[in-house]
C-alpha cells in the first residue's frame, strides 16, 4: 500500500516536470492508476482484518478526495492538450 501510495504523488510531480501535456497526461493517467490499485489494497486489507472499519472508511475518504484532485488536474491537461493541437 506505502508503494501505491508513494506512486500517485511521484507520477504527479514527473507529469509536471515534462515539457508537453500529453507526457504530462501519461503521468498522471499512470497516478491514477496507482490510485486504483490503492483502492484495491484497501479493500483487502479491510476485507482480511488489516484495517478496522473506521480506519479503513477514513482512508477510502481521502482517496477520494485525491481521486476528485487528480481528475481535475487531468481535464486541466486535456484542455491544454487540445488548445496546444489547435
Amino acid at each position: 500500500m506505502g508503494r501505491a501510495a508513494l506512486s500517485v504523488p511521484s507520477n504527479i510531480a514527473e507529469g509536471n516536470d515534462r515539457s508537453s501535456n500529453k507526457d504530462a497526461l501519461n503521468f498522471l493517467r499512470i497516478a491514477r492508476g496507482s490510485l486504483a490499485e490503492l483502492e484495491t489494497q484497501l479493500w483487502i486489507a479491510h476485507d482480511v482484518g488489516w484495517l478496522d472499519a473506521e480506519t479503513y472508511r477514513r482512508l477510502c475518504e481521502k482517496r477520494g478526495e485525491v481521486e476528485r484532485m487528480l481528475g481535475g488536474l487531468i481535464r486541466v491537461r486535456q484542455q491544454r492538450l487540445k488548445v496546444d493541437q489547435a
